[in-house]
């Protein structure tokens, strides 16, 4: 009897050719990314500032964008995208092609304070970006319209105190940095002023300019040509130490609010995915474009500190803050409004 063995498939061409496949592919990606990488900057590279003209972020960005262009070799453009306490914006960077040419501009509203308040934002400021480097940490102030009875911290307190619910503040949106150290600001002194929000700083700024709303935290960048013109009354800020330019304004700490004493930080991302190479680019960039005097006196004349640190220092940062904010939102019970 002759037996005959069941014939039995032979997969070993198809499972070498899936293999090789695979193996191909993977290789095609890392020549791709490589290739993205080596050849990076060949073409224009977009700036996207998540609040409207004329805001510290806004700022910042225009200050850093000619001197990040001449690094480069390509045109960098700065593009406003305002709305939704800067989450529009940061959803566009996070969407945008991991190829280094749309970039962000990060700020503690659109990394921290909003994301910490708005758990429907629509990306997480810790997982879905990859952090390039900060470029200036800014002070915060809060000033009035000089038709506020009050031009001194004293004062102010004594008068918002009185009044609880008379008096109403401008923030560049809800769960922004204004707002969030605003609410802060509140909880610590038990004070009651009314919070109207707005799309981004400039708008709110302009509105406190002309005495349409009394009382602003700004970033000092935005509020210090109005300080130094008149037209704003500095009361109390967030630094290290009185700054020189303004060597009549007590810090927070000085006057027992040491937890809102509070820096903001200016500094670009990309998507996450995007290439080590594309953003140490861009990070070496930063760092020789920050060695030009006339650049570090263009932002340091808005009263901030040059802080170019890079992605690792740069990612504890974000992080740290983030972690601050959530703690400042379950602590005081903070709501979207």
């Amino acid at each position: 009897m002759n037996y005959q063995f069941p014939k039995i498939a032979y997969f070993g061409d198809s499972v070498m050719t899936l293999v090789s496949k695979l193996i191909a592919i993977a290789c095609g990606s890392l020549i791709s990314f490589g290739a993205i990488a080596q050849n990076y900057p060949s073409k224009p590279i977009k700036i996207i500032v998540p609040f409207a003209p004329g805001g510290s972020t806004d700022i910042i960005a225009r200050s850093m964008a000619d001197p990040l262009s001449k690094q480069l070799g390509q045109p960098v453009i700065v593009e406003n995208k305002a709305g939704g306490g800067g989450s529009v914006g940061a959803l566009e960077v996070m969407r945008a092609p991991k190829d280094g040419y749309t970039l962000g501009l990060a700020t503690v509203s659109t990394t921290a304070s909003n994301p910490a308040i708005n758990t429907k934002i629509g990306y997480d400021p810790i997982k879905d970006f990859a952090a390039i480097t900060n470029i200036a940490a800014t002070p915060n102030v809060i000033v009035v319209n000089p038709s506020f009875p009050a031009r001194d911290y004293k004062t102010f307190m004594e008068v918002i105190k009185k009044n609880p619910g008379k008096y109403s503040y401008a923030s560049s949106g809800t769960g922004g940095i204004g707002h969030m150290q605003t609410e802060l600001f509140k909880s610590l002194t038990g004070t009651f002023i009314v919070h109207i929000p707005y799309r981004g700083a400039g708008p709110g700024l302009i509105d406190v300019v002309a005495g349409q709303v009394p009382i602003m935290f700004d970033n000092l960048p935005s509020a210090l040509p109005f300080i130094k013109d008149g037209r704003l009354i500095p009361i109390v800020i967030a630094a290290p130490k009185r700054l020189a330019i303004l060597p009549n304004v007590p810090t927070f700490s000085e006057v027992g609010l040491a937890p809102a004493n509070r820096m903001a930080y200016y500094g670009l991302l990309g998507p996450a995915g995007l290439p080590k190479d594309v953003v140490d680019k861009i990070y070496a960039a930063a760092q020789k474009a920050v060695l030009d005097p006339a650049v570090r006196k263009r932002i340091e004349d808005t009263g901030s500190i040059i802080n170019v640190n890079g992605p690792e220092a740069f990612s504890k940062e974000i992080a740290a803050e983030y972690a601050t904010y959530k703690g400042v939102v379950a602590k005081q019970k903070l709501e979207l409004e």
